[in-house]
């Protein structure tokens, strides 16, 4: 486990909610914790709150395509603190069908663009965002680009009137490395 605030706040998070964590890894000196969806509040809550006066900032929000795996989605919350420095990280699970997960805006007005950019790039939706819009696409744009089943287009482009070729005809095949 690292040193500094985070194992402080996970041994007060695990002795105070128990049973909200499903599970704990170390790796590199991080930690990370993996809650159900209907206690990441809960849990954020209470990392937040409970550990005053020197609660964690959220310095991220993103989301990981764990495509073919069920549950599909992660939601990933970097919580860090500064003095005495340290980092831990929520982690979510949602499924593939209708990913949807309670909003973190209410904890940390940073939440609003990085819920926002979530949604626009991986379709995950945050109940009780205050406008869960897209925030990098168009609004007409159709599906989630960061998604492992997005389709792949090519589309040629020019530069100073030449037209390069597209990547798969540049790029030589390479087959799969076996394992």
């Amino acid at each position: 486990m690292g040193s500094g605030a985070a194992p402080a706040a996970l041994t007060v998070l695990l002795a105070a909610l128990p049973d909200a964590v499903q599970e704990q890894v170390e790796f590199r000196g991080e930690t990370t914790v993996v809650v159900s969806p209907d206690r990441v509040l809960e849990v954020l809550t209470f990392l937040r709150d409970r550990l005053a006066p020197r609660p964690p900032a959220l310095t991220d929000l993103t989301a990981v395509d764990r495509l073919p795996l069920e549950p599909r989605f992660e939601v990933v919350y970097l919580l860090t603190w500064y003095d005495p420095p340290g980092r831990l990280r929520v982690k979510t699970r949602l499924p593939g069908a209708d990913p949807q997960v309670d909003s973190a805006t209410g904890l940390w007005p940073a939440a609003n663009w990085l819920e926002r950019e979530v949604y626009d790039l991986f379709g995950i939706r945050f109940r009780g965002h205050p406008d869960l819009t897209r925030i990098l696409l168009p609004d007409d744009w159709e599906g989630h680009p960061l998604r492992k089943d997005y389709p792949l287009v090519e589309e040629p482009v020019e530069f100073l009137g030449r037209i390069p070729p597209i990547p798969s005809q540049a790029i030589p095949r390479v087959p799969p490395r076996e394992q």
